[in-house]
């Protein structure tokens, strides 16, 4: 085997002219000035010896010699059907002893294993190299392969294969043991993520709810994309949407952080836009490098309308009865964070039978488009979707092209405002009494209670309930408010919420009154037979307070 013709070629080895063994053909001339040339003797001194050869030329090596001394397994495989022509001892030692002119596919199952018959007969044919990196034997090690085209001096005249092989084992168990720690890491942000998010939405007597939260594709670290939904009283209801920009488990946990704060915040039954005041400040003192978006929103089923605030988010989606889709434009302040901005709240229209969309930009934002077109193809997607919320979810997820690899996380909260008819319908009332003041006006509301009630078929027992705390709440606001008053009953199919609406902004507050008292009660009356109460500034000024009470059954 002459080693010359393709040693070259192989892996690891200097690119480098092979001498010819005949060294007869060499001019004498040539030869000549190739010869080392004595080294002149300095004055007065010793002439200096050649420096010693490190060793035989290349030359006076042979391909079997060298083969045999690499630390890799090497084989040489000749002709269609591969026939070992020789193995070198690394490979013995690796695989076992191969005999010689057996077919590989016989006699070698290791490059079955490895999937290198295919790539060797497209080695053979194209006469071009070809390496399959970290490939792994049914024994566990893991091999990086490099098969060279051989000229046809083997055998018959047939061309071969050189087949050299790397033990990458360590190599590939550290990869491992990496995308292990990184799975691991993954899971854990994602784990953190779901169970900071609502394990249960709240279900509004008037709104039917439906939210879904996808992370990332395994490429993708998981981010703060976050939803909620807050009964706040008397059937009104937040809604909340946002996103910590950033990734990993610190945009989880400050997603965590705000969400917990607009809970807080909304106990406080504030406008929109004063909780995103609140919340902005929040989020600088949390991490002044974490930016986050967020839209605030609360569902009056009185009003028939959204009032939201938006800090830097996506604009809300609203589509009607007959397909028709509005977007929540004005006004959108910067995000979470920032500073210095005076949010303000806006309002969109909600009626019966329409369908209202949050979502984060994971669900409409791409790389190869602008942002603007994604909205465009969601209000496509909203106009077409229906169904129940949990449906419409799905749906536009799926119409966004949406999969398990995609490279964002994805949060969508879809409310439905039903149009009720029929049966439906008569659980849903409301009644509403202007209060003049005066000192008739608590009669009057005494009787229009009792009267109201009386016509809803309501228990003898949570009749006498609602007309007392209907007359506390009104001769609260008669001592302490300001005209206009008004008194409204609004019954749910699982609950009556009696509120009164009065002038004055001043909140009351449940106190202890002691025993002389003659006043003070009213309040705390009303918070011991009804099932929940509470009280909220109006936008228009004044206040409301309200109370419900569970239906039975």
């Amino acid at each position: 085997m002459n080693f010359t013709r393709w040693s070259a070629r192989l892996p690891g080895t200097q690119r480098r002219a092979a001498a010819r063994d005949d060294h007869s053909s060499v001019p004498a001339a040539r030869a000549e000035s190739v010869r080392p040339k004595p080294t002149a003797t300095p004055p007065g001194g010793t002439p200096q010896a050649p420096p010693a050869m490190a060793g035989p030329g290349l030359e006076a090596l042979s391909a079997r010699d060298i083969l045999g001394r690499l630390p890799a397994p090497v084989a040489l495989l000749h002709g269609p059907e591969h026939r070992i022509t020789y193995v070198n001892a690394a490979y013995t030692s690796a695989f076992g002893p191969r005999p010689c002119g057996a077919p590989a596919a016989e006699a070698m199952p290791e490059l079955a294993e490895l999937s290198l018959l295919p790539l060797m007969d497209q080695v053979l044919r194209s006469g071009t190299p070809r390496t399959v990196k970290s490939r792994k034997v049914r024994a566990g090690d893991s091999w990086t392969v490099t098969c060279t085209p051989v000229a046809a001096d083997g055998p018959d005249g047939e061309a071969g294969v050189l087949v050299y092989a790397t033990d990458v084992t360590d190599h590939a168990e550290a990869a491992e043991r990496l995308r292990t720690s990184e799975r691991r890491h993954r899971e854990t942000a994602v784990t953190l993520q779901r169970s900071l998010l609502p394990q249960e939405l709240e279900q509004p007597d008037d709104l039917r709810i439906a939210a879904t939260y996808q992370p990332g594709g395994t490429d993708a670290a998981v981010g703060g994309d976050w939803y909620d939904v807050i009964t706040l009283g008397a059937g009104r209801t937040a809604l909340v949407i946002g996103d910590v920009m950033g990734r990993g488990v610190r945009a989880a946990a400050v997603m965590g952080q705000l969400r917990t704060a607009v809970r807080a915040y909304a106990r406080l039954d504030l406008p929109p836009h004063e909780v995103l005041q609140l919340l902005d400040v929040l989020a600088a003192e949390i991490d002044a490098s974490q930016i986050a978006t967020c839209v605030y929103a609360v569902h009056d089923p009185n009003e028939g309308h959204l009032v939201y605030a938006s800090a830097g988010h996506l604009p809300i989606l609203v589509c009607d009865e007959d397909g028709t889709v509005h977007r929540a434009e004005d006004p959108t302040g910067p995000p979470l964070g920032t500073g210095g901005w005076v949010h303000t709240s806006g309002t969109i229209a909600l009626p019966p039978g329409s369908t209202a969309v949050l979502y984060t930009d994971g669900l409409v934002e791409r790389r190869s488009e602008d942002i603007d077109e994604g909205v465009a193809s969601l209000e496509r997607a909203l106009s077409g979707a229906k169904g129940s919320p949990q449906v419409v979810c799905d749906r536009l997820i799926r119409s966004l092209g949406v999969t398990a690899e995609h490279d964002d996380d994805v949060a969508v909260l879809v409310v439905q405002h039903p149009a009720r008819t029929g049966s439906s319908a008569e659980l849903f009332h409301n009644a509403s009494l202007e209060l003049l003041g005066g000192i008739e006006a608590a009669p009057r509301a005494r009787a229009f209670a009792t009267g109201v009630l009386a016509s809803w078929r309501f228990p003898m027992e949570l009749c006498d309930l609602g007309v007392l705390a209907a007359s506390e709440l009104v001769a609260n606001s008669l001592q302490h408010g300001t005209p206009p008053m008004r008194l409204g009953l609004r019954r749910t199919d699982r609950r009556l919420i009696i509120e009164v609406t009065d002038g004055d902004d001043h909140l009351p507050r449940r106190r202890r009154a002691e025993p002389a008292d003659e006043a003070g009660r009213g309040i705390s009356i009303v918070a011991t037979i009804a099932s929940s109460w509470g009280s909220r500034r109006t936008p228009g000024g004044g206040k409301a307070v309200w109370c419900e009470f569970a239906l039975p059954g």
